[in-house]
This record gives C-alpha cells, sequence and structure tokens, in this order.
C-alpha cells in the first residue's frame, strides 16, 4: 500500500520526535466563529509542560488551517472558539486524513460552539459520533490524577464537564473538551482572574492531553 507523502511526513515526525522539539499549532477554520480567542492560552500550556513534564516544545505555537496541508508538519492540534464552525468537504477530507494518519486534534469549546462543531464533524468521520470518555480513560492519569474525570474551570449554565473522543481502531484521535473552558484556565491570570489553584488545575489537564497524545 502507497502512502501519500504527507502521510509518511507525518508517521517520521512522530517515531522521530517524540515529546521533543515538535510544534504544536492553533488551526484556522471558517464559518466566523473566534478561532483565534484564548491567545495567551496554548504558549502557557507549552511552557508548563517544557517546566513540568519533561517535554521540550516550541514555545511558539504557529496558525494552520484546516485544509492546508501544512496541518501534517504539526503532531498535535488546538482548535477553540465561541461561534460557528464550518468545513468545506475538502478541508473534512484534509483533516480526515490527518487524524488517520496519527495526528491528533484538541478542541476545546469556550462556550457555544458545540453545535456548529457537531454539524461539521460529520463530514469528517460522517460513520462516527463523539463518545464520552469514562474517568477511568488513561489521560486523566497520563502525568496527573483526575479521578473525577474532566475539571470545570469555568462555570457557563450548570452543566457537567464532558471529554467526548472520536476513536480509530480504538486509538483516540479527536478530543472534544465541552462545559469545561481549559483554555480559559490555561490563559495569563489577569485575563480572567482565575485563582492559582484552579489556572494549576487547567494547565495539570492540558499536560495530560499533550502526554496522552503524543504517547498515543
Amino acid at each position: 500500500m502507497r502512502f501519500p507523502v504527507y502521510h509518511i511526513l507525518l508517521i517520521f515526525i512522530l517515531i522521530t520526535g517524540g515529546l521533543y522539539g515538535q510544534e504544536l499549532a492553533i488551526l484556522k477554520y471558517k464559518g466566523g466563529g473566534d478561532w483565534y480567542s484564548n491567545p495567551t492560552a496554548l504558549p502557557n500550556l507549552i511552557k508548563f509542560c517544557n517546566e513540568n513534564i519533561g517535554t521540550e516544545l516550541d514555545e511558539k505555537s504557529e496558525v494552520v488551517e484546516v485544509g492546508d496541508i501544512t496541518i501534517f508538519q504539526y503532531p498535535f492540534l488546538h482548535m477553540t472558539g465561541h461561534g460557528n464552525v464550518v468545513f468545506s468537504q475538502e478541508e473534512a477530507d484534509n483533516l480526515r486524513d490527518y487524524l488517520l494518519s496519527g495526528g491528533f486534534l484538541h478542541i476545546d469549546d469556550n462556550y457555544g460552539m458545540k453545535p456548529y462543531l457537531q454539524k461539521e464533524l460529520t463530514k469528517v468521520f460522517p460513520n462516527k459520533e463523539l463518545e464520552e470518555l469514562g474517568a477511568d480513560h488513561p489521560i486523566f492519569s497520563e502525568a496527573y490524577k483526575f479521578p473525577e474525570g474532566l475539571p470545570k474551570i469555568h462555570e457557563h449554565d450548570g452543566e457537567r464537564p464532558q471529554a467526548l473522543g472520536i476513536f480509530n481502531e480504538n486509538r483516540l484521535v479527536l478530543l472534544f473538551t465541552f462545559e469545561s473552558d481549559l483554555g480559559d484556565g490555561w490563559e495569563d491570570p489577569a485575563v480572567h482572574n482565575d485563582p492559582p489553584e484552579v489556572r494549576e488545575k487547567a494547565l495539570k489537564m492540558g499536560a495530560n492531553i499533550i502526554a496522552y497524545a503524543f504517547k498515543n
């Protein structure tokens, strides 16, 4: 079986890079949603991981578009926002190829994103649905222990936090964190005035996600 060049590139990055010297990227999408929200979140998470769990991630995160072949250069993509999300079929196909080739996408709902996202994910995986991860899933104990599962960082409308995933051949390829707002907890302290213990909880869960994604 012959793999496209970009599949081989991503496989090589994952095998040779591991947790070291890699770049993470923010996923830019169309539809009017604020993909650019929480600008200090990912840099702060990267710094936390490098200082606390032994990673050597590039502290500069890039921005890549869903339909661009450059997404295959990044083993980990982060996506967030509050509003509308639109994928063309070509973009959805590109994202599916990326995920099935070994890439990982973390989507953090910054509140209000879920109904739009679910519709677009059916273009990416027509025959798969988001499944809730139980508190016993390894992602909740990778580097730090979260015995009750996904932590609640910011309150919006009283719903419980949920970690929802899409799997391919038993590998978690996409994680959607809902009603948690991890990214707000990753941001600079002055942005949301979160107490240190709340920010620490958010950063530790983020470190678990990164560690799990690179090891699986």
